[in-house]
């Protein structure tokens, strides 16, 4: 079972919009960060955007601020990212990841350290 299940990607053109979601699975539970991850050139993922759970607190890329939205459904594990003013350079298969509250927290940047993963959604942006 995949733990993390993210659906939204597609094909749009330069400055459209996307909102992509990312469902954890039943029995994943107890997070206290779901994030959004990417790959960039010469490297597997980079950070995209953070929710903290217990109080909807985000942090976002430098890239992506100001474009980009991170927010919550409290009812469920589900974090949703709405993707406006899209570029040709954020095309990519964006990747949801999951932190458990009891995993130490070190850094939202700290990739490796989170507990769970999607198999990625695909977004392709067209000049």
């Amino acid at each position: 079972q995949v733990p993390l299940v993210e659906s939204g990607g597609g094909t749009v053109q330069t400055g459209d919009s996307l909102r992509l979601a990312c469902a954890a699975s039943e029995g994943i539970d107890n997070l206290s960060r779901m994030a959004w991850f990417r790959p960039a050139p010469g490297k597997e993922r980079v950070f995209v955007a953070v929710l903290r759970w217990l109080d909807g607190t985000a942090f976002y890329a430098d890239f992506v601020r100001g474009r980009f939205t991170i927010s919550k459904d409290d009812d469920k594990y589900t974090v949703f990212l709405q993707m406006n003013d899209l570029k040709p350079e954020d095309t990519a298969v964006y990747y949801c990841a999951g932190w458990r509250a009891d995993t130490p927290y070190l850094s939202h940047l700290r990739q490796d350290r989170y507990n769970y993963w999607g198999q990625g959604t695909p977004v392709t942006v067209s000049s």
